[in-house]
């Protein structure tokens, strides 16, 4: 007994110190395999890959605009201090050139050409009478019958009532003139969008009576970029979307010279045909289509958006992908136009593009 309990403190001190340097060693030896060690690599995303394809793609510019006049024309009053009898039309009709759109009483103005037509009859007796005076005196002169003083007066009385026979015919022409105007006529064929006369009412020279719509002709100013405008000519053919859903063609007639320095945008005026859903004041959205034009397309799925930029992402030889900025086109269903930046022969990622950033490795499944 005396031994065992001296023999059991050796023991336990000599396993003491068996077990603590092995745990020692242990830890050293892991400590010294984790320096050793490399970060793991990041794990490979699968994606599919595409290369770009050209297609025939049609050449179309959205724009949107309002509804317009072609011209639209004022008629107004030729005369002045009498009482408008009658309106003859009203907005919205359909005119002729020439036709009588309203009429002014003219009994004032028929008295005054009564009154001219007198002036000039009495013109022309007084010239007359001179003439014969004047006949006389030029038979006289030399003889000493007369004076010369005489003769020179009756000479220059001809003259006079020459004049005066013009002065009565000029005013006469006048009031003929007014008594012509009492009827104010369309001065093209069109259709009346407004109208001011009202029957009793005075206008004075140059009021506003009337706004006609010049030949019914109504055109689409469609607001278009610097850029846009280089690409669209008269005779290009445009397609408009009114408000109701109903489609209407027209044909581009001129595009504006300038820009609007505020909007930097410039007008593109196309003629519409007659239709009675088109009003002038309207706004109406449309394309405008200029053929077709070949395309590099990739689909939709493949371009990233990022930071207001579009990216797609190029496969490398060792089996990471580059990040390129592109600059994006047309659309036609889940195709998109690449009009930069990309080569035909270029392998881009397409599904799970989108999860993909500069650099990453990629590991590839077929489409």
């Amino acid at each position: 007994m005396p031994f065992a309990h001296t023999a059991m403190p050796m023991v336990a001190s000599l396993l003491r110190c068996l077990i603590i340097p092995l745990a020692a060693a242990a830890l050293l030896a892991a400590c010294g395999e984790q320096d050793k060690g490399t970060p793991a690599p990041r794990p490979a995303l699968t994606v599919t890959v595409v290369r770009p394809i050209t297609e025939t793609w049609p050449v179309l510019i959205p724009a949107n605009g309002n509804i317009e006049a072609w011209q639209e024309a004022v008629v107004g009053s030729d005369v002045q201090s009498l009482r408008l009898a009658k309106v003859l039309v009203d907005i919205g009709d359909a005119v002729k050139a020439g036709q009588a759109l309203a009429v002014f009483d003219d009994e004032p103005v028929k008295i005054e050409v009564a009154q001219a037509t007198a002036a000039l009859a009495q013109a022309q007796a007084a010239a007359e009478q001179a003439r014969e005076n004047a006949e006389r005196a030029r038979t006289l002169r030399g003889s000493g019958a007369i004076s010369d003083q005489l003769i020179t007066q009756y000479l220059s009385a001809e003259q006079s009532a020459s004049a005066q026979i013009a002065a009565a015919k000029a005013t006469l022409a006048a009031q003929e003139l007014r008594l012509k105007r009492t009827r104010v006529l369309a001065p093209d064929d069109g259709v009346i969008s407004a109208r001011t006369a009202t029957v009793g009412a005075v206008f004075g020279p140059g009021g506003e009576l009337f706004r006609l719509i010049r030949q019914g002709r109504l055109e689409w100013r469609a607001e278009l970029t610097d850029a846009e405008l280089e690409f669209v000519a008269p005779g290009a053919k445009a397609q408009l979307t009114l408000a109701d859903g109903r489609l209407v063609e027209g044909v581009v007639r001129m595009v504006a010279p300038t820009l609007n320095t505020r909007t930097r945008t410039g007008l593109a005026y196309v003629d519409l045909p007659m239709d009675a859903a088109v009003r002038p004041g309207m706004f109406a959205r449309g394309v405008f289509d200029l053929g077709q034009r070949a395309a590099m397309t990739v689909p939709l799925q493949a371009v990233s958006m990022r930071e207001a930029f579009n990216y797609v992402f190029r496969l490398e030889p060792d089996g990471s992908v580059r990040q390129l900025k592109v600059t994006t086109g047309r659309r036609v269903g889940d195709r998109v136009e690449i009009l930069d930046n990309l080569t035909p022969d270029s392998t881009i990622a397409s599904a799970g593009a989108g999860f993909l950033n500069d650099g990453d490795r990629v590991r590839l499944v077929d489409e």
